[in-house]
């Protein structure tokens, strides 16, 4: 532990920022995480209980969709299922934009790994030059011993800690954003799938044959 402070301490000011950006990175991705978790983990089932509900009763399946809204997946069901009666157009247009709603909330932290990606690096290579600065300027050019030669080169491996820590912070955020952006557009394609099989119940099982009996009824009251 206290060779990683020596060396943190070596490195000279610029590491603070660089402590200061891997600790957000570090917070975002354990939030971006747990969100992805509590999804990921409980989707299928919420999915598959709408599904299944529908084909028979819309106010259940409303209503378990109500009970999961804590999650995307329930706001997204539950925005089409809770209109009255409409047709297949509205209800489309419904999950289309509780879905893009949904779709810009799961984007919650990439601007800010985006951010630590570029930034880090800058601040890493920002260090070395000024701790190359600094060792340049107590450098006695002509006149050095083997010890002040020995110092320099101390000197500049310590300045180039910071360029080390700064691709370090970038990897690690450039990672965590990588991996984040995989699992949205799992996500977009997970919504469109099942969006498109609610749709294609509410049209068969409950819009179509609501069409049919209201034509049944308008041919029997004109006879």
């Amino acid at each position: 532990m206290a060779r990683v402070y020596d060396t943190f301490i070596a490195g000279g000011p610029v590491m603070w920022p660089l402590l200061g950006l891997s600790i957000v990175t570090l917070a975002c991705a354990l939030e971006r995480a747990w969100f992805w978790f509590q999804l990921l983990s409980k989707e299928d089932r919420i999915v598959r209980e709408v599904l299944a509900a529908a084909r028979f009763d819309l106010a259940k399946a409303a209503n378990i969709a109500y009970q999961a809204q804590s999650l995307p997946i329930g706001r997204f069901l539950l925005a089409p299922l809770k209109l009255n009666q409409p047709t297949p157009e509205t209800f489309r247009l419904a999950m289309e934009a509780a879905g893009d709603k949904e779709f810009t909330q799961m984007r919650k932290g990439d601007k800010l790994l985006e951010t630590v990606v570029a930034l880090a690096p800058l601040l890493g290579l920002l260090g070395t030059v000024t701790g190359l600065i600094g060792t340049f300027n107590n450098l006695n050019i002509g006149g050095g011993t083997t010890a002040e030669a020995t110092r320099a080169a101390a000197g500049i491996g310590e300045a180039l800690i910071t360029t080390a820590a700064g691709m370090i912070v970038a990897i690690t955020a450039l990672i965590f954003f990588r991996i984040f952006v995989s699992l949205q557009s799992q996500q977009i394609d997970y919504f469109s799938e099942v969006g498109s099989e609610l749709e294609l119940i509410y049209r068969q099982t409950w819009y179509e044959p609501m069409l049919s009996s209201v034509g049944q009824n308008s041919i029997r009251g004109n006879g």
